[in-house]
């Protein structure tokens, strides 16, 4: 059966922390009419990585709303003060809040909001021609009932985040064993951890993963090795004018460089965003020290420069081979659990198939991404398609930070409705990232 709505201002795909604060803001703007659609039947946020003593890896600031609205009723203090917590985190006197109470935070927003349907889940998005105007429509399939139902929307906003990213090496082998660090809690109580264990990938979420393994084994038994290609286990860049980075001023920069430069700098800008926090590596060389206290030996091995490029099952146990990346030694290891803390990537959903080739691409095949967040496209619309978190490529290090979701939402909500419905402020850091009048750059 087919329903068919009138005409919205934007439909939100997905429902990740980015959609649900737009949807948020959006809450008491009466001139815009929205609905966001979520194939899960209620907020989820890494739902497998909310191990024990986490917390967020920025400032509770970066909650939903506040950075650009923190007058708003769907803010983290408001949150705090409906759940009479307020005098708790008073006496906390921690700006970074466990991760498991930012998803209770997400969830009860969530369930504030009309807009916000969960279990519906996104199959098409198509051009039609309603009225003279050339419109997007949205089918989705209702996964408690079955039925099908089709909507038209000015504009699109993608929220549905990356995807696990899995060497292709790893990828025949993934199963119960073998598996990415975003099923970790998952995987975790059906896997051999009490035997050998191998981390690969040195981010946040590895750095996570080996410490909560390390802790089990202490107890448990099993060994544990971790790997990565990178040059070292190092903190992420933190300092306050490292973090200036995060803001829409870099933004601005970045977003007028020529493709090749963009590509460069990000190559050289991995500890901005993928190291790991300095916390987390005293925790980790905390729990080392005390176990070896009295000169006691464990089973752990750290080993970084080193990439592993292949994996392969062996009597029921697997073995990894790969090399050491400065000294061209090969290295080979067995394990019984191997966990993928490879990262995560960009992709273009199945549900755009019928307009992808209109979507303009770059040469890599990565969508281009206008600096106000829409996708360049060769089709002609009343409305644009917009993108949360898909646009590391065109606009730098700050497309998944959250303490820019808000900002990005601004600016997004105040194109649908063609005013200021939030203020955008031209001016945010101290120092300059190019030139008053920077040159135009061209390819070497």
């Amino acid at each position: 059966m087919y329903t068919t709505q009138p005409v919205y201002d934007v439909i939100g795909i997905g429902l990740g922390p980015f959609n649900l604060g737009m949807a948020a803001l959006l809450d008491g703007v009466e001139d815009v009419r929205a609905v966001f659609f979520e194939r899960e039947t209620d907020f989820q946020w890494h739902p497998h990585m909310l191990i024990e003593g986490t917390t967020l890896q920025v400032p509770f600031f970066a909650d939903l709303v506040s950075m650009a609205d923190v007058k708003s009723e769907h803010s983290y203090l408001n949150y705090l003060q409906e759940h009479n917590r307020l005098y708790h985190f008073y006496f906390l006197e921690k700006f970074h809040i466990p991760r498991k109470e930012y998803d209770h935070y997400c969830r009860w927003v969530s369930k504030r909001l009309d807009s916000c349907r969960f279990g519906k889940e996104v199959t098409e998005v198509r051009m039609v021609e309603r009225d003279g105007r050339n419109l997007y429509q949205v089918r989705i399939r209702d996964l408690s009932r079955g039925e099908e139902e089709t909507y038209i929307t000015r504009h699109i906003v993608m929220g549905i985040g990356t995807e696990p990213g899995v060497p292709e090496a790893f990828r025949e082998a993934l199963g119960p064993n073998v598996f990415h660090t975003s099923e970790y809690l998952k995987r975790k109580e059906e896997a051999e951890l009490d035997g050998a264990v191998t981390v690969i990938g040195s981010g946040q979420s590895a750095a996570e993963v080996f410490l909560d393994i390390a802790k089990h084994q202490e107890n448990c038994g099993g060994s544990l090795q971790w790997y990565t290609r990178s040059k070292g286990f190092f903190p992420m860049e933190y300092s306050k004018l490292g973090l200036e980075y995060f803001s829409p001023d870099y933004i601005d920069f970045f977003h007028a460089l020529p493709q090749w430069k963009k590509d460069q700098l990000l190559e050289d800008q991995s500890l901005l965003y993928k190291g790991i926090s300095a916390e987390t590596i005293a925790d980790i060389y905390d729990h080392l020290y005390e176990r070896t206290v009295g000169g006691k030996k464990t089973e752990i091995e750290l080993q970084a420069m080193t990439e592993m490029t292949e994996l392969a099952g062996r009597g029921g146990r697997l073995t990894l081979r790969g090399y050491q990346r400065v000294s061209g030694e090969a290295v080979e290891t067995e394990a019984d659990v191997v966990i993928l803390g490879t990262g995560y990537r960009q992709r273009i959903p199945a549900f755009f198939r019928s307009i992808e080739e209109a979507l303009v691409k770059d040469d890599r095949g990565r969508l281009v991404i206008n600096r106000e967040y829409d996708i360049e496209t060769t089709f002609e619309a009343e409305g644009d398609i917009f993108v949360q978190n898909g646009e590391l490529h065109t606009h730098g290090v700050g497309a998944p930070d959250l303490g820019l979701g808000a900002y990005r939402n601004a600016v997004i909500i105040n194109r649908i409705a063609g005013r200021d419905v939030y203020p955008v402020e031209d001016s945010h850091v101290f120092q300059t990232f190019g030139s008053k009048k920077q040159p135009a750059l061209t390819h070497p």
